[in-house]
Formats: structure tokens, sequence, C-alpha cells
């Protein structure tokens, strides 16, 4: 921001709501917020500060007919090349597997096996590999010494989690409708427990939270 602009809190709560928007946003609705917030000020002056404070930023407050939008500053746009990867959905069996690794972890192949009921191939665990969300650890020390498997720091950016103890307990997925009776569910931990989180819940959207709502289905129906 400009050293010579301070920023005050109505232009902070309208820079989140532009920047949270997947869209533009009307002046009319960031007025709607101001209003809801409890502050006395008139949406066209916070934004027209707000914009000031952004003119010497590589990303710059934009209205068009109305509506604003932070945008990449022109004198930069030449520079820059983004690359996006395509998005696509988890397949089931790879859910359920990062969700046990998630809430077990450490767990070995046998252990995830055990708990879900079926077997699991070497591909669903090379999708997980692939996306970075989980990782080897050390080898148990039992006969065959098998590898444990872990989640990752790319696992909790991607669910914008700051820690484990932040994943939803089963109270709290059982509250929000994700949680279906099947026995390999039936050792998430509960909100009772002592290490129980204190956030809300994952996006009912996000594949995390998808793997509860399905029906147990094996690696190789999977990958029909």
């Amino acid at each position: 921001m400009s050293e010579d602009i301070e920023l005050t809190q109505e232009m902070r709560l309208l820079e989140a709501v532009i920047f949270a928007s997947g869209e533009p946003v009307t002046t009319a609705l960031l007025q709607a917020q101001l209003d809801q917030a409890g502050f006395g000020a008139e949406a066209p002056a916070v934004l027209i500060a707000l914009k000031k404070s952004y003119e010497v930023r590589g990303v710059n407050l934009i209205e068009t007919d109305g509506q604003w939008s932070f945008r990449t500053a022109a004198d930069i746009a030449p520079h820059m090349k983004i690359t996006r990867q395509p998005r696509r959905k988890l397949p089931r069996a790879a859910a359920e597997v990062l969700a046990i690794i998630a809430y077990h972890q450490p767990v070995t192949r046998a252990d995830i096996e055990s708990i879900r009921g079926v077997d699991t191939s070497k591909g669903t665990l090379d999708i997980l590999l692939e996306l970075g969300w989980i990782r080897p650890g050390k080898r148990r020390d039992t006969p065959g010494r098998p590898l444990l498997w872990h989640t990752t720091v790319d696992f909790l950016s991607h669910f914008n989690i700051e820690t484990l103890k932040d994943l939803p307990g089963l109270d709290e997925l059982k509250a929000a409708g994700l949680l279906d009776a099947r026995p390999a569910l039936s050792n998430l931990p509960r909100d009772t427990d002592e290490d129980a989180p204190d956030t809300d819940v994952a996006d009912e959207d996000s594949e995390f939270a998808t793997w509860v709502t399905d029906e147990p289905e094996s690696d190789a129906a999977a990958a029909e």
C-alpha cells in the first residue's frame, strides 16, 4: 500500500469482500456490506481511497461500469505467464484413502485396507502421491516392515488447514450432514476428544468433504 495512506476498517472490509469474490462486485453490494457491519461510511468514498492505496501495487483496484475488481497492473501484465493445471475430481477410492491417512496417520497399506474393507491398489496411492498430498515415512518394525503413510504440508495448504488438529471431528461431520453410518468411518475422532478441533467443518463442495457422503467403493470399481 502507499505509505501515506492508512487503511481504515471500512477499507479493509471492502478489500476483503472484493478479494474473496469470484466476479466483480457492485457498489450497491459493497454499500450493503458496510451497512451490515455497522459502518456509517459511503461505499464510493471508501472505494476511491482504497483504489488510491493500490495504485503503486502489482494489483490495482479497477471500476468497470459500477463494478469493482482487482486486476493485474497494466505495466506488470506483459511480464506474467500463468499456467493452470486442469482441475480433476478425486476418485472416490482415493478420497477414502486420503481421509483414512489424514485421520489415522501414520498408517500402513494394510491398515488402510482393514479400515476400508477392500484392497487398495498401487494406482490409488500413486494419485495421492502425484498430487503431493501423502508421503511415505519410516517402516513399521513388524514382519515385512511395511511403509507408514502420512499427509503432507501441501495437503494442509490445499484444504486450508493449519494443523492436523484442525481436521473436522465426528460430531462436526454429523452436524453438517457429511457423515454416514459406515463402519469404516466409526473411528474418526470425536469432538469430545482431548485433541478435538475447534474450527468449522470442511466445505461440502471440497474433494475432502465428498468422501464421507459416498458409498464405499473398491479401487477396481473406481478405475472403471
